[in-house]
């Protein structure tokens, strides 16, 4: 397996986005940050929980050959259990992240998407890859959005209208009819898209954020064969990049309205699956 990867923060912030790979394994998590003004009832913040999560990720999935969807259950309870003495793990504000995992195991190419980031699977002999993404948040959060995309980005309106948003989301977050994310509860796995396809059929995969994903899915700025062609001619680098300048162009959000103006990026294109 040969992955590259790139990650940026959203400029002023920390990185809540984590990637990581080994022999045969890629992880990508992207934490759900916490607007100003907002309580999450920890103490660590959102970053932590996404690193700690996707480095417990990495080593079960060396270490062991239990199902995805098992490993990211009893991750998600390990996780819990290292702030449990500490945070408030019933707040509906608790750091959450979304989840894909890879692995590839003898002949066969595993996967698993919890969430909105994107898994895209360049499938050999088709036009068009194959693209896994959660769309459940999108189609709650479509009920919440006028009044913040009525404003422009970064506005102290916008920064009020975002967080109220996030506060009317968590009601629906790890609910029956709602959303599911990493977070506190283990059965959110179970939520979780996974299957598993011959590897010998997969040219390339790639793993996305939705701050990188937003140059397909958001923007419109390129199909997904553009995109895994960019990648595979220049890098996650020069997607990352791309995003960027769209976001650059678009300050205020007139063109794409949005709830966050900049956004964690995070991409890893892997080949020789």
């Amino acid at each position: 397996m040969h992955a590259t990867f790139a990650t940026a923060p959203a400029p002023g912030r920390a990185n809540e986005d984590y990637v990581a790979t080994a022999s045969g394994i890629a992880v990508l998590l992207d934490g759900a940050g916490t607007p100003p003004g907002s309580e999450s009832g920890c103490t660590h913040g959102v970053a932590w929980y996404s690193h700690t999560l996707g480095s417990t990720l990495l080593a079960s999935m060396t270490q062991r050959a239990d199902n995805l969807t098992e490993l990211l259950s009893d991750g998600i309870k390990a996780a819990a259990s290292l702030h449990d003495g500490t945070c408030d793990l019933g707040h509906p504000g608790s750091p959450s992240a979304t989840v894909i995992m890879l692995r590839r195991t003898a002949s066969t190419l595993e996967w698993l998407v919890l969430a909105d980031s994107t898994l895209v699977l360049d499938v050999i002999g088709t036009a068009e890859p194959v693209v896994i993404t959660d769309d459940r948040e999108a189609q709650i959060g479509a009920r919440y959005r006028a009044a913040m995309d009525a404003l422009d980005s970064g506005s102290p309106e916008h920064v009020q209208a975002h967080r109220e948003y996030v506060e009317a989301m968590r009601a629906h977050r790890n609910h029956g009819g709602g959303f599911w994310v990493a977070a506190t509860e283990p059965l959110a796995a179970e939520q979780a898209l996974s299957g598993n396809v011959p590897a010998d059929q997969i040219r390339a995969a790639v793993l996305l954020s939705d701050g990188a994903s937003r140059l397909v899915d958001r923007f419109h700025l390129a199909t997904w064969r553009q995109a895994l062609d960019l990648l595979d001619q220049h890098g996650p680098d020069a997607l990352i990049h791309q995003v960027r300048t769209a976001e650059h162009s678009d300050p205020h959000g007139h063109r794409w309205p949005r709830g966050k103006t900049y956004d964690d990026a995070t991409c890893a294109y892997i080949v020789d699956l």
